[in-house]
C-alpha cells in the first residue's frame, strides 16, 4: 500500500450520500483505514482514510470523487497522510481512552472550552463529542433544562491526579456536573446500582421525621448532621438518636413509610435499570421498615438496613443485629455483588454521606448525589445539578433511547 489519502466531504445531508461515495472507492479497491461521519442540524461532515494500492490510479479516483460529491452538492477535500505518520498513528491505538460527562441547565460554552483547554494541557486528544441529552427547542434555548454532552478522549497525562483534581474543579459551578470515568469494558458492562436510602433514594432523613414525631426533632437532627458531615462515629451517632425514640408508637412508622418522598428521577432512573437488565440494591444505615416499602414500590432487588428492635408496639431505642455502618455497607456491596457474580468494577454506589464513602470507593463507578461537601470533594464523582435519572448519561444512555422504552411500555 503505497498512498494513504485523507478525503473529506460536507455538505447538506440527505440519505445515500456515503452509499454513494463509497461506491466510487470500491470500484477502485481501496481500503478504508478509518471513517468517521457526524450530522449536526443537516450538516453532514464526513472523513475517510483511504489506502490506494497503485498511486498510479488516484487521479482517477480523486476525478471521479469530485464528479460524485458535485453530483450529490458536497465539497470534497483531498490530503496526503505520510507513511510514518500513519505508523505513528496506529501506534496509538492501545493509549488509554477516558469518557468525560457534562451535565447543566444547558450546554455551557465555558464549561466545555474549560474541559478542552484541560485536555490539551495534558496531552489528552479529544476523538469525539457527542450530545447525549435530547435536542433544544429554540423557545427553550435560554432557559434552564437539561443538558449533557460525552467527550471521548484518548492520551496519557503526565499527571492524571493533576487532570482530575482540574476537571473535578468545573463541578463546583452550581450549574455544572461533571463525570471523568476509564473508558474500559467494565465502563460498558455496569450490571449492579447500589443506592444510599435516606438523602439519595428519598429527600428526607427518616430518623428526624421519627424525631419530629417524638418531639426530640432538633436534639436528632443536630446528630445526624454532625454525622454525615464525618465529625461524629456512625454507631455512636445511631445510638445517641435512638435512645431519644424509645417509646415512640410503631404507628408513626407506617404513616411516614406511607409518605416518603421519592427523589426526582428516581423511579424513571430505576425503571430503566431494570430494562437494561441491571440488579439494584438499597444499601443503608437507615431501617428495614422504610427499605422493605420502598423495595415493593420501585422493584429493588437487594436490600440490606438497620432493624428496629419493636416491643408492645413501641420502639425500645435499640436495633437489631450488626449496625450497618460505613464498614458494613462496603461489605455488603460486595456481597450482593459476588451473589451474582459481578465484579466491583461493573458496580455503580450512590449516595450522599460520610458513610456511604467506602461503598463509593469500593464501586467501579461511585457518585456522591448531592452531598455533604467533605462527600463531595472525596468522591470520585459528584451530582447535584440533576436528578437521579443523570446517572444514565454515566452509562451512555441517551435520551432518545429512554423514550423509546417508555413508548414500548417501560
Amino acid at each position: 500500500m503505497d498512498t494513504i489519502k485523507l478525503i473529506t466531504f460536507a455538505g447538506e445531508d440527505k440519505p445515500g450520500l456515503s452509499a454513494s461515495l463509497l461506491e466510487v472507492l470500491a470500484e477502485h479497491d481501496a481500503a478504508i483505514l478509518d471513517m468517521g461521519q457526524a450530522v449536526i442540524h443537516k450538516t453532514l461532515s464526513l472523513g475517510i482514510l483511504v489506502g490506494v494500492p497503485d498511486e498510479s490510479s488516484w487521479p482517477s479516483i480523486a476525478k471521479e470523487l469530485l464528479f460524485r460529491a458535485y453530483e450529490l452538492g458536497l465539497k470534497v477535500k483531498f490530503g496526503d497522510v505520510e507513511t510514518d505518520y500513519y505508523t505513528q498513528w496506529v501506534s496509538a491505538e492501545g493509549k488509554p481512552r477516558y469518557i468525560i460527562t457534562l451535565l447543566g441547565p444547558r450546554h455551557s460554552a465555558e464549561a466545555i472550552a474549560r474541559v478542552a483547554d484541560i485536555c490539551f494541557r495534558h496531552d489528552l486528544n479529544i476523538d469525539v463529542i457527542t450530545r447525549l441529552s435530547g435536542r433544544i427547542p429554540l423557545e427553550k434555548a435560554n432557559t434552564p433544562s437539561l443538558a449533557c454532552i460525552e467527550l471521548s478522549v484518548r492520551g496519557r497525562p503526565a499527571d492524571f491526579d493533576a487532570l482530575r483534581a482540574e476537571l473535578m474543579a468545573i463541578g463546583r459551578d452550581p450549574e455544572t456536573d461533571i463525570a471523568f470515568q476509564v473508558d474500559d469494558v467494565f465502563r460498558r458492562n455496569r450490571r449492579l446500582v447500589a443506592f444510599d436510602m435516606d438523602s439519595t433514594l428519598i429527600q428526607t432523613e427518616v430518623i428526624n421525621e421519627l424525631a419530629n414525631r417524638a418531639g426530640v426533632g432538633d436534639q436528632v437532627a443536630e446528630i445526624t448532621e454532625a454525622a454525615m458531615r464525618g465529625e461524629l462515629d456512625f454507631n455512636e451517632s445511631l445510638r445517641q438518636r435512638l435512645a431519644l425514640l424509645k417509646g415512640l408508637n410503631e404507628s408513626v412508622l407506617e404513616e411516614i413509610a406511607d409518605a416518603l418522598p421519592i427523589t426526582e428521577g428516581a423511579e424513571r432512573l430505576i425503571a430503566m435499570l431494570k430494562r437494561l437488565g441491571y440488579k439494584v440494591a438499597l444499601i443503608s444505615g437507615g431501617f428495614t421498615y422504610f427499605a422493605e416499602r420502598l423495595q415493593q414500590k420501585l422493584g429493588i432487588d437487594y436490600i440490606c438496613a438497620n432493624e428496629l428492635e419493636i416491643k408492645d408496639g413501641a420502639l425500645t431505642g435499640h436495633v437489631i443485629g450488626q449496625v450497618v455502618d460505613a464498614e458494613r455497607k462496603a461489605a455488603v456491596l460486595q456481597e450482593f455483588a459476588e451473589r451474582d457474580h459481578i465484579r466491583l468494577e461493573q458496580v455503580i454506589a450512590v449516595g450522599d454521606g460520610a458513610n456511604d464513602l467506602p461503598m463509593l470507593a469500593a464501586a467501579g463507578l461511585g457518585i456522591a448525589f448531592r452531598a455533604k461537601p467533605l462527600v463531595a470533594e472525596s468522591a470520585d464523582h459528584s451530582l447535584s445539578t440533576v436528578g437521579l435519572d443523570g446517572i444514565l448519561y454515566l452509562i451512555g444512555v441517551r435520551d432518545r433511547e429512554t423514550l423509546r422504552e417508555y413508548e414500548r411500555g417501560g
